[in-house]
């Protein structure tokens, strides 16, 4: 691992701790992963706000339509060992479906390009106003006709990925839930994944919350409804650290997988654009494919009832991330762009060196805090309030120890004035000066705040 990737790593978990104040969600976990190895994991906040239930790393959360990514390496798997082609309809495997979803591929299900119906007639489901589709009621919803033809754009379908668990039950002779257990998650070393609830033994369990409107305050909501049929699109329940682990393996560069080069390679390819999203988005099999800025991501996102979730893959990066978030206005996916636009500011900045690596510290004043971020040859002065932290940053060039130059800064701020540290007796930093702006440690902006406004 790089020296700039490990102070990437480092600053992470203070950004979003500071994220996770200011956006008051009830909990979150994070994990990254290095080569498919485990280099960080932290737990915030709470599993079970009520109950006041401290969060840690080894809570699962239902991670929702990362299990399409489960499915489709499922299929993937069925090809490899020469079972079933991607170009096959799936009414060769399955009977009793409308003549023109029985002409559906498998890589059309696979990459949202059926034609098929999202959610049903009814989607209360989502709400919990009823429960998920058992495979009657599925297969009921699949007899009638796909809402536009195949292979005409990308249109999400839940029940898309219901219907290939019912090919790969067909083709297996096993129930999906114990095929996928053996040949994918154990496969894959995944010891906290399992394919829909209830979860077996004592396992940790978050529970979920609303948003805070329109109660004006967040309740329980259990998310522990059994999925059904619909498993295979969105029934699975993990942790941070096995996502982070699964997805890091279906990177075509990694050295260990249940799946080949080519079968990864195939699934992280783009097969169609989501052309009408305001974010650069595409769709492969069982993959979402995006960017933040010039890098490219791929991985999947999760939305249940209960808990908003994302997990991405930095291609020739050797990193996955995973952000799990136990509320359904989670900021999931807010925050893993959060920690690509940290990675790409360290990639280009590189690791702090011996004439910036004093520059460091949360730093406040009554407007602000900011981050003082030291970087190989110049320290950043960024805004941990930010999703992306070094947002127009203002940079500091240090001349000598405690003494540095505004390098570069926004035409409304600071550029070309000076910055300093302020040492106590003990030789500490106790302040530091953005040209005329005076920053305290946060223990000392708390107290000066109750002196000056006795209210």
């Amino acid at each position: 691992m790089t020296d700039w990737t490990k102070a990437a790593i480092a600053y992470i978990p203070s950004w979003l701790d500071h994220q996770m104040k200011l956006s008051e969600q009830p909990g979150c976990v994070i994990a990254i992963a290095h080569r498919g190895r485990i280099v960080l994991e932290r737990a915030y906040g709470q599993a079970d706000a009520v109950a006041g239930l401290k969060m840690t790393p080894r809570h699962r959360f239902r991670v929702a339509s990362h299990s399409k990514s489960f499915t489709a390496a499922g299929i993937m798997k069925l090809r490899e060992q020469g079972r079933l082609r991607l170009d096959d309809p799936v009414g060769r495997y399955v009977d009793g479906l409308h003549p023109d979803v029985a002409d559906v591929t498998l890589a059309q299900a696979l990459s949202h390009s059926a034609g098929l119906i999202r959610d049903g007639l009814d989607a209360g489901q989502w709400q919990n106003l009823r429960p998920f589709l058992n495979e009657p009621e599925l297969r009921a919803a699949l007899a009638a006709p796909p809402v536009i033809a195949a292979g005409t754009r990308l249109k999400y379908s839940n029940h898309g990925f219901g219907l290939i668990g019912l090919v790969i039950e067909a083709i297996t002779g096993e129930a999906y839930g114990s095929w996928v257990r053996r040949e994918i998650v154990a496969a894959s070393g995944l010891k906290e994944t399992v394919a829909d609830m209830p979860m077996p033994g004592n396992a940790p369990m978050v529970k979920g919350h609303s948003a805070k409107q329109p109660l004006g305050r967040r309740v329980l909501i259990p998310g522990d409804n059994p999925t059904h049929a619909l498993a295979p699109a969105t029934g699975f329940v993990s942790t941070a650290a096995d996502l982070a682990r699964f997805f890091a393996s279906l990177d075509p560069a990694a050295n260990r997988s249940v799946l080949s080069p080519a079968s990864r390679r195939e699934m992280v390819r783009r097969h169609w654009h989501d052309a009408h999203s305001s974010m650069e988005r595409h769709y492969g099999l069982g993959i979402m494919i995006g960017k933040v800025g010039d890098w490219e991501w791929f991985g999947h996102g999760g939305g249940f009832q209960s808990c908003i979730s994302r997990t991405i893959v930095l291609p020739g990066r050797d990193l996955s991330v995973s952000i799990l978030t136990n509320a359904v206005d989670g900021w999931a996916n807010v925050w893993s762009d959060g920690i690509v636009h940290i990675l790409r500011r360290f990639a280009a900045g590189g690791a702090p060196s011996s004439k910036t690596r004093d520059w460091t510290g949360r730093w406040w004043s009554l407007w602000r805090p900011v981050d003082l971020v030291p970087l190989r040859d110049h320290v950043a002065v960024a805004s941990p309030g930010l999703n992306n932290p070094f947002m127009d940053a203002t940079e500091v060039r240090v001349t000598k120890r405690d003494i540095g130059t505004i390098r570069l800064a926004g035409g409304l701020a600071s550029h070309g004035e000076s910055a300093r540290l302020v040492r106590g007796r003990n030789g500490q930093v106790r302040e530091i000066w953005i040209g005329g702006e005076k920053l305290v440690s946060e223990a000392a902006a708390r107290a000066a705040l109750k002196r000056k406004y006795k209210n």
